[in-house]
């Protein structure tokens, strides 16, 4: 298998540890969209939150633990599928802490305004 949160965990792939559980870790992505972007990720290699339950439960609750931390504000996001954006296929969450107008799109906002251009009538 090679899957880059597995080599993270093993010890195998670097990256910036933020927090660590039994269970999973929170670790700084590379990349992160912006300065306190986290990704939590499963010790337990299952592809995505739809996978296997139990584990899914157990890795949001130390996601919702860390940005509890951060507290109002935040984005906590998992995709499932490439259809959903999902690119790396280890269950993770990302913390994406918030302000008011801070211009940060989420994935759905270009269709969502497309949508919402097109049932009020505007065309392109």
């Amino acid at each position: 298998m090679n899957c880059v949160f597995c080599a993270i965990i093993s010890g195998q792939a670097p990256a910036t540890i933020l927090r660590e559980w039994d269970d999973a870790l929170a670790i700084k992505p590379r990349g992160g969209v912006n300065e306190g972007h986290t990704l939590v990720i499963s010790r337990t290699h299952v592809a995505d939150a739809v996978e296997d339950p139990d584990v899914t439960a157990d890795t949001v609750r130390r996601a919702a633990q860390y940005a509890a931390e951060i507290g109002a504000g935040l984005n906590l996001i998992t995709s499932v599928g490439p259809d959903a954006t999902q690119t790396v296929y280890h269950l993770h969450w990302h913390i994406v802490p918030r302000a008011k107008a801070d211009g940060l799109p989420l994935p759905w906002t270009p269709q969502h305004a497309a949508r919402t251009a097109t049932q009020n009538g505007a065309t392109s």
